[in-house]
């Protein structure tokens, strides 16, 4: 399952999500991974979720950063949640590229049971078709 938060620049989506991925670790039976563009919220994460600061890879466009999250869920089998916070600029995405990397991701999530939870800084009017219906929250 792929879930969105959405929302312009500077409107609470990552203190959202750490929030969301922190109560997630009380009921998490594996492994529970949050991708970023830095190491900036490192201790405001639960010791328990593994950081993983995207910028430290030579991911360089979105077909990349599709090869970087398979190799991740290939290599925990216990991988049970993926948070990405700054969707957008780690995967460095453009606009028409998102519709497809959604579909991708949600391929990836069916087939190995991992939640999903991307951090998208657009308003939820503006995003594709398929990702409207995955908005959680809109801020």
């Amino acid at each position: 399952m792929v879930q969105i938060i959405s929302g312009e620049k500077g409107k609470g989506k990552t203190k959202y999500l750490l929030e969301k991925v922190n109560s997630a670790v009380d009921a998490a039976n594996g492994n529970i991974v949050y991708l970023d563009k830095s190491q900036k919220h490192m201790y405001e994460l639960n010791n328990k979720v593994r950081l993983v600061n995207v910028k430290d890879f030579p991911v360089t466009n979105c077909s990349e950063f599709m090869g970087f999250i398979c190799g991740i869920v290939s290599q925990d089998h216990d991988l049970e949640e993926l948070y990405l916070d700054s969707f957008l600029t780690i995967a460095n995405m453009k606009d028409d590229e998102i519709s497809h990397a959604i579909e991708k991701l949600d391929i990836i999530s069916e087939k190995y049971h991992v939640k999903i939870v991307l951090s998208v800084s657009k308003n939820a009017d503006d995003l594709p078709e398929c990702a409207k219906a995955k908005v959680i929250i809109s801020l």
